[in-house]
């Protein structure tokens, strides 16, 4: 049976609103960071709607800390919210809820947790790569003895760094550049291990139940 609670109604019905601010931040973002003539009517426009994201994900975080009713226990288990409010960056992993909001509104079976937990890692690997090549590229581009001199350049660093090869021909130089590279490898270690660790237990289990029947007219 669902659950009918205000906090769950209200879930409900700011999902679909929520991701639909992630998309419009990051396409906003995007745009800020890329269209390096743009004009000041836009850029200030794309500085509206990222507050905008950020004003709807603040007053949902709010109601729901509110409808809990648990105070401080709301933000330890709700830690990727909290993360989310907090750290702009992070916005569009929103997005990836709402795959958990289609099945639950058509009423069709969710795929297996292994299978669930490759998908999101993966959409979440896409989205906090994308958004943190933005990210560093923004700091990177007006520093004179910058190595990550496009956008192409800012992507390639960040596919080395998510997956932990680090070839060392693109790097960032600028402090800020360099905090944001520390949060990438700590996300691309634990999403790695999160998708290495489930796909290593999927293969247990399929190897086990092999074993269990045993070879045919055994």
């Amino acid at each position: 049976m669902d659950d009918d609670s205000p906090k769950a109604r209200w879930e409900r019905r700011t999902e679909f609103p929520l991701a639909l601010a992630s998309l419009a931040f990051l396409a906003a973002y995007a745009i800020s960071v890329l269209a390096h003539d743009l004009p000041g009517v836009w850029r200030d426009l794309c500085l509206a709607v990222t507050l905008a994201a950020w004003a709807l994900f603040a007053v949902d975080y709010a109601v729901r800390w509110r409808l809990d009713g648990q105070r401080l226990r709301f933000v330890r288990t709700h830690w990727l919210d909290t993360l989310v409010l907090v750290l702009p960056l992070l916005r569009p992993l929103r997005v990836v809820k709402v795959y958990e909001a289609v099945q639950r509104r058509h009423g069709r079976p969710r795929l297996a947790l292994h299978a669930r937990v490759i998908v999101y890692a993966g959409l979440s690997t896409l989205l906090l790569g994308f958004t943190g090549a933005l990210a560093v590229y923004q700091q990177e581009q007006g520093a004179a003895d910058a190595t990550m001199r496009t956008f192409g350049d800012a992507v390639w660093w960040t596919c080395a760094t998510l997956a932990t090869v680090g070839y060392g021909d693109v790097s960032p130089v600028t402090p800020m550049g360099r905090l944001i590279a520390v949060g990438i490898m700590a996300i691309g270690l634990a999403l790695l291990g999160a998708v290495t660790g489930t796909f290593a237990s999927w293969l247990l289990q399929v190897f086990a139940r092999e074993d269990d029947e045993g070879p045919p007219g055994g």
